[in-house]
């Protein structure tokens, strides 16, 4: 009897853990991989692409992932085409608003800058997409934070076809 006790309870703990790692049963929750958004607020607009966000009582810059503006701050760079105009889109989007940051696989750049797609939290605004919908931003896929690079690349060719923003004001685009 104490051995089919024991085969008993070696598989009941043998369920148990696949039960874990499929996700399955009710506690399910705890074997998600960790939650890489967090809210916050953003509190300046640098450029086009990059913000700065107040995260958890620390102030972050952020540098949207996928997404590559013109430069308009850039030290020993002149001003790009259309750079002045990304930036004030960028901020009419996110200036002041309460954001949803998302990290991909990477967290932060060579800079220390925290890399994230950026959500309004009031209306769940895509940030990144938007700013490449309308014309003023070309994607820039740095692997291996991809996670909306075909995304970003559809949109571009959208706006690029349509004439939209960048893509009809500047040669070099």
């Amino acid at each position: 009897m104490p051995r089919l006790r024991l085969v008993a309870l070696l598989l009941a703990l043998a369920f148990a853990g696949c039960e874990a790692v499929a996700g399955g049963g009710g506690e399910g929750e705890r074997d998600r991989p960790p939650d890489r958004a967090e809210v916050g607020r953003v509190v300046r607009v640098v450029d086009g692409d990059t913000i700065h966000v107040q995260l958890g009582g620390v102030e972050e810059k952020v540098r949207y992932i996928g997404v590559d503006t013109p430069e308009s701050v850039k030290p020993g760079t002149p001003v790009q085409c259309f750079a002045k105009r990304a930036s004030a889109y960028n901020e009419r989007l996110v200036d002041g608003e309460r954001v949803r940051v998302v990290r991909d696989a990477e967290a932060r750049d060579r800079y220390g800058r925290l890399l994230a797609y950026v959500y309004r939290a009031r209306d769940g605004l895509f940030v990144n997409a938007a700013l490449v919908r309308g014309g003023y931003a070309q994607p820039l896929t740095i692997p291996p934070n991809v996670a909306h690079a075909a995304e970003f690349r559809r949109l571009a060719a959208e706006a690029r076809r349509a004439g939209r923003g960048l893509w009809s004001n500047c040669r070099s685009s």
